[in-house]
């Protein structure tokens, strides 16, 4: 039996589609299952559109630390424009930050971290 060219390039675009199908369903599952959520507090500090290619609202928090110690940083991705233009809207301020942390996204196109912030709340002193 002789193969041909064309059942070699058919098994190569089945191959390709199960690969490509396989990719989007892992991306799929590591962007709805939250390996954890919660919230942290402190003042934002900055948050701004980042990428060539794929666009995302990366931004920190200043974790309100206890006096004497280095603060430390809270670095977060936001996936929703709405979300992104409350937190514009609270730079400097305190806040509460709701987040679901995702591991394992496969690409920075989602977010340059595993932390994305889901909501936002001001937090009177």
């Amino acid at each position: 039996m002789a193969i041909t060219a064309r059942k070699v390039l058919g098994t190569f675009i089945g191959f390709l589609v199960v690969v490509v199908v396989l990719f989007a369903l892992y991306t799929f599952v590591a962007l709805k299952w939250s390996y954890s959520a919660g919230e942290r507090a402190g003042f934002m500090q900055k948050l701004s559109t980042k990428g060539f290619v794929c666009k995302t609202w990366e931004g920190e928090l200043q974790l309100v630390a206890l006096p004497g110690s280095t603060p430390e940083k809270f670095l977060f991705s936001v996936r929703d424009d709405a979300v992104a233009a409350r937190i514009n809207a609270t730079m400097g301020k305190r806040v509460a930050l709701t987040y679901e942390q995702h591991i394992g996204v496969p690409t920075s196109c989602f977010g340059e971290t595993e932390y994305f912030v889901t909501d936002v709340k001001e937090v009177a002193n």
